[in-house]
């Protein structure tokens, strides 16, 4: 179980989060939404201890997040931030391979690589594994990403807009992909999304 409460995020003299307290369902997919500036990225954020919180608490299983190490939190919990590795020269799979790093801490077992082809084909990403990033468009890469995040194989996964400079077909493909995970793999995954159609859905 993912639970917060009564948390509060402060930038200066502004509070962007004030008092939020909430549980995210196990196995299912929840959405955020709202406006732009409406604090749903900070939210994910410190949800995954990605930014301080000023108070409250973030309990993810039991555990308040502050008291997990940070090798076992990256292996319980998985965060997607709008901003990714765009301007890096990396293949596919040497993207999605990150996403081991904290079972391997870079060295790369057999056990590791055949999750990595599994993630690769999961997301149906074989064909592209040699390509690097920039020689794809914008929704196969946005597919690299939540392959990496597969591979990481964790319990919750945590999604910042990744519909964003996306297409109808390939928001719909992304959409499929992450209710497969829930449904297929029980994975907890929370999105944030500022269309309420794609969230209704």
């Amino acid at each position: 179980m993912l639970s917060v409460r009564n948390l509060v995020k402060r930038y200066g003299q502004v509070t962007v989060l004030d008092d939020i307290s909430l549980d995210i369902p196990q196995g299912k997919i929840t959405s955020l939404i709202g406006p732009n500036g409406a604090g749903k990225s900070t939210l994910l954020s410190v949800m995954s201890r990605l930014t301080p919180k000023d108070s409250g608490e973030v309990w993810i299983n039991g555990v308040e997040i502050g008291e997990w190490k940070s090798i076992k939190l990256a292996q319980k919990l998985a965060v997607l931030r709008q901003s990714n590795f765009t301007n890096l020269r990396l293949t596919v799979r040497q993207l999605v391979s990150f996403g081991r790093f904290p079972y391997s801490q870079g060295n790369l077992s057999g056990a590791d690589q055949e999750i990595i082809d599994a993630a690769l084909a999961y997301l149906k990403l074989e064909e592209l594994q040699d390509r690097y990033l920039h020689q794809l468009s914008g929704g196969q890469r946005q597919r690299a990403y939540i392959a990496m995040v597969v591979a990481q194989d964790t319990e919750y996964i945590l999604l910042d807009e990744p519909l964003n400079n996306l297409d109808m077909r390939h928001a719909v493909d992304i959409m499929k992909t992450l209710h497969n995970l829930a449904a297929d793999l029980h994975k907890t995954v929370v999105i944030v999304l500022h269309d309420i159609n794609f969230a209704s859905c």
